[in-house]
């Protein structure tokens, strides 16, 4: 399993380097950010999308301290819909991420007083190499060069679902037309329940489980989508 976890990409991609501030909404963010947890659990072959809920298909471990605090918790639970999970795991999740990536050296921890009192933080960027390398995958896929591979694909997905065009420095109808494109993407990846699992590009439990996610996300932004396949 990768050590670079979605949620980390997404997180990246949605703060600017130079502030150390969110851009966007935090709640999407949030949203995608345990839905991408769940992704990379998935992608391990860890759980599954049976009968309306998420399920352990296996429990082992999968090495990376994240990704395994949430499979114990799924394992340890009674089933959960993906709706459920999204909402159970976005609560604190971010602050979790970015105390990793501090400790990685991938952003700083700005601390700053404001109004004599209040914290507020910022985490600019130290070192952007795992960012760039997200933008440029995104940018490969969004372009047709390349077919992205599964874990691109969920990646675009995920901005999809969560309207996160702006954290590509995307407005108007620039941004209007890469969501279309994102969503092609996840069509032609089978993660939009408008392809056939046998002609998705990914593996059909990785795609039943990304699929679900999705909705789930849309569902809870209030922002459904028509999906381009």
């Amino acid at each position: 399993m990768t050590t670079v976890l979605i949620a980390e990409e997404l997180l990246l991609l949605a703060y600017d380097d130079e502030s150390g501030k969110a851009t966007g909404s935090r709640i999407g963010l949030d949203l995608g950010m345990a839905a991408a947890v769940l992704v990379e659990l998935a992608l391990a072959g860890r759980i599954a999308y049976a009968d309306g809920n998420i399920v352990v298909v296996n429990p082992a471990p999968t090495g990376v301290p994240l990704a395994d605090e949430v499979l114990a918790k799924i394992e340890s639970d009674v089933p959960h819909t993906p709706a459920s999970w999204v909402q159970r795991l976005r609560h604190g999740l971010r602050d979790r991420v970015l105390k990793d990536l501090v400790a990685r050296g991938v952003v700083r921890d700005v601390d700053e007083v404001a109004l004599e009192h209040i914290h507020v933080h910022r985490y600019p960027s130290l070192d952007a190499t795992v960012e760039h390398e997200a933008r440029a995958r995104l940018a490969a896929a969004l372009s047709g060069e390349a077919a992205p591979d599964e874990r691109t694909a969920a990646l675009a997905t995920l901005i999809a679902a969560t309207r996160m065009e702006s954290a590509l420095g995307l407005t108007g109808e620039e941004a209007a037309a890469t969501h279309e494109k994102l969503e092609r993407i996840a069509g032609g990846a089978g993660f939009s329940g408008t392809v056939d699992l046998e002609q998705s590009t990914v593996r059909p439990s990785v795609a039943l489980v990304v699929t679900a996610l999705g909705k789930a996300i849309q569902a809870a932004l209030g922002t459904p989508r028509p999906v381009t396949s």
